[in-house]
């Protein structure tokens, strides 16, 4: 599990999930779930019509996760954010399905960028990751405070003279360059998992958002490590265990907050008794 072919694996997706957990929180504080679904979906027809032509799947991963975001934020505009989304998940799926009918040899190729090969990181692709990892934090940081105040009290950012569409724009091409880091490690399908169910579970452990921000990248860095180890260990798709730890840290995280709210409101009643 630890020998130096599997470096790279743990290298890479550690980058991945505490990207995806960073970001994740501002999914889901956005109630942007949907989008972060669109998205990823763009990538994969990209990188699927890359490999029909022979030419870099990480540029076709780029160029249509960049399509996609700045579609969806275009027609968002002009009617409802909903459709707009919607149709573009219609499109990509469609475009990828052709893609993948026209050459059947690249099955195998375009199966991994649905559900990821993190089990197969190459050094170059390490190396890739890390660094568009590190301009996505990069990202996060500058945007940070429109993002903060424009998604948590979106009446006090107008006041401010933050332009909604501006920053919505941002966050899309945010989640663009995040979908191309992650994508050709852990798949499309897997992407969005790993960025909803732990970003989920942290908001409804914490309000504060530097700590919901901690909390989703632990747990995100939580549910890729165990499903490395269980993947390598039982021979299992990695994906079954990502996708399923993401949404168990969800259920749990939910049973814990209920708990603490129950306790804390009987705590109060005894002091109120007492009084």
């Amino acid at each position: 599990m630890f020998s130096s072919f599997m470096v790279n694996t743990w290298l890479a997706a550690t980058t991945v999930a505490a990207i995806a957990g960073v970001v994740g929180f501002f999914v889901v504080l956005r109630g942007a779930s949907f989008v972060a679904h669109a998205v990823p979906k763009s990538a994969f027809a990209g990188a699927a019509g890359a490999s029909l032509l022979g030419i870099s799947t990480l540029g076709g991963l780029g160029a249509f996760s960049l399509l996609g975001a700045l579609t969806i934020g275009w027609l968002g505009r002009r009617g409802r954010h909903d459709v707009a989304t919607a149709l573009s998940i219609v499109v990509m799926l469609g475009l990828g399905a052709l893609f993948l009918s026209w050459s059947a040899e690249y099955a195998s190729e375009i199966y991994a960028l649905l559900f990821g090969q993190v089990l197969g990181v190459s050094g170059s692709e390490v190396l890739v990751t890390v660094v568009l990892g590190a301009v996505s934090l990069l990202a996060v940081a500058t945007l940070y405070r429109p993002l903060l105040l424009s998604s948590a009290t979106p009446e006090l950012a107008a006041t401010r003279g933050l332009r909604s569409s501006r920053v919505e724009l941002a966050f899309l091409l945010l989640v663009a360059l995040v979908t191309t880091t992650a994508v050709p490690v852990v798949g499309a399908l897997l992407m969005f998992s790993l960025m909803i169910g732990p970003a989920g579970a942290a908001q409804a452990l914490s309000r504060r958002p530097a700590t919901a921000i901690c909390l989703s990248t632990a747990i995100a860095l939580c549910t890729v490590w165990l499903s490395i180890a269980a993947s390598y260990l039982s021979n299992w798709p990695i994906g079954f265990f990502v996708g399923t730890l993401a949404g168990l840290a969800y259920v749990a995280a939910r049973l814990a907050a209920a708990a603490l709210r129950r306790r804390a409101v009987s705590v109060e009643r005894l002091g109120a008794a007492g009084r």
